[in-house]
């Protein structure tokens, strides 16, 4: 069985360390209550280190929103995953928010090699995946994402590929109230990614991998996306800052464990 993993993505929210020790006190008790699946905050570099020190003694993980796949030099603005390593369990790389604006850093290959300098120091990269409206609209779902997911793990060991954790994400249901079905998504997750594993790993390798769902996660639908047999988790933007964020991990653990 896979464990269920509840990935809460801050993004630019929450940055002065105050504002995020308030919120993360005011939750941690409870979300370290739910044991039954591993449960990740991922909030600003700015508030990385406090919200890391707040956690330290809980069973919550603590997750990055990206890195550089160099270990140093004259990259000005980024953090490498040397810098992270002691400070956080996880991170987060190529969400789509980052993809759209494009650049070097953000291509199918330098995704790659930040999948490989983030395992290189024992971060659990959490790859995102997933498709625009466009592609969705012209039925070319499954060649986006099995490409985007045969790339990011290219020339990477079984092992290293099973360590990993995928959010398959829709880019079209991002932020705009739109969620994909749950019977559709787990169509994607089984057809698109745990197939592109599986042809070019083995089976036991894409049966091993955790698969998220994103995209206008809410505590209102959760349970019908952790009711699908190959969902294991959300990686959950908006919600994961609103108080009843506790409750949508806790109806999440509840309804994986009725699977």
């Amino acid at each position: 069985m896979r464990r269920p993993v509840l990935a809460a993505n801050w993004k630019m929210n929450l940055g002065r360390p105050e504002g995020a020790l308030e919120f993360v006190r005011g939750i941690r008790y409870a979300l370290n209550a739910i044991d039954a699946v591993d449960r990740v905050v991922s909030p600003p570099f700015t508030a990385l280190a406090a919200v890391a020190e707040v956690l330290a003694a809980t069973s919550i993980a603590v997750g990055a929103q990206n890195m550089h796949f160099e270990e140093q030099g004259a990259h000005t603005g980024e953090v490498s995953a040397g810098m992270l390593a002691g400070l956080c369990q996880f991170v987060i790389l190529g969400h789509s928010e980052r993809r759209a604006a494009g650049g070097a850093l953000e291509t199918d290959a330098a995704i790659n090699r930040k999948v490989r300098a983030a395992l290189a120091k024992d971060l659990t990269p959490i790859v995102c995946v997933g498709e625009n409206l466009a592609q969705m609209e012209a039925g070319e779902t499954h060649a986006w994402v099995s490409r985007q997911v045969a790339s990011a793990f290219e020339g990477l060991s079984p092992d290293q590929v099973a360590r990993c954790v995928i959010a398959y994400e829709p880019i079209w249901a991002i932020g705009t109230g739109k969620a994909a079905t749950p019977t559709d998504a787990n169509r994607v997750i089984a057809l698109s990614i745990r197939t592109a594993i599986a042809d070019r790993f083995d089976e036991d390798v894409a049966q091993a991998v955790r698969v998220q769902y994103g995209g206008s996660v809410t505590v209102d639908n959760i349970a019908e996306f952790m009711a699908m047999p190959e969902i294991d988790g959300a990686l959950v933007g908006g919600a994961s800052l609103k108080p009843d964020y506790v409750d949508l991990v806790r109806r999440a653990a509840e309804a994986a464990g009725k699977r």
